[in-house]
């Protein structure tokens, strides 16, 4: 599960970072400790909308931009979890651990449970193995916290 701070924070550092401005410059700007805004980034705290105005104004970003882009990043996290997880479990708002019942092995499948089957194990696959994350990171196309997923 992806949290909301924490996507909004790796946004904002991005954000400053780009700017290649200090934490220091900013935090003077938008009116905020620096430690507080630190931890923000961190995703250690959720900063208010005002907060979160204040500091979009210092980063001269509009805040639409800003929480658009941590949309697009908690809809990359929603999509890996479909996989995972299963569509239709997800649809309904629900998580569904399916367990295989135990049989004999001399009970043959038939072509439905075979297909069933085959759909589980592909669901459960790996989406991407964690060097294919790590290189889109690096290429800036997901963030932290989806390498900490995946890893």
């Amino acid at each position: 599960m992806v949290l909301l701070r924490e996507l909004l924070g790796e946004t904002l550092r991005r954000r400053r970072r780009a700017q290649k401005r200090t934490l220091r410059d900013v935090s003077k700007q938008a009116n905020v400790s620096l430690g507080y805004l630190s931890e923000i980034e961190r995703g250690h705290k959720e900063p208010s909308s005002e907060l979160l105005a204040s500091v979009c104004g210092a980063l001269q970003v509009r805040l639409s931009e800003v929480l658009a882009e941590v949309s697009r990043e908690v809809a990359v996290h929603e999509r890996g979890e479909a996989e995972t997880l299963g569509r239709e479990a997800l649809a309904q708002g629900r998580q569904v651990a399916v367990l295989p019942r135990p049989r004999d092995k001399a009970e043959p499948l038939s072509d439905v449970q075979e297909e069933v089957a085959r759909r589980r194990r592909a669901l459960s696959a790996a989406p991407a193995s964690i060097a294919q994350v790590r290189s889109r990171h690096r290429r800036g196309e997901v963030t932290d916290s989806v390498v900490r997923a995946a890893a």
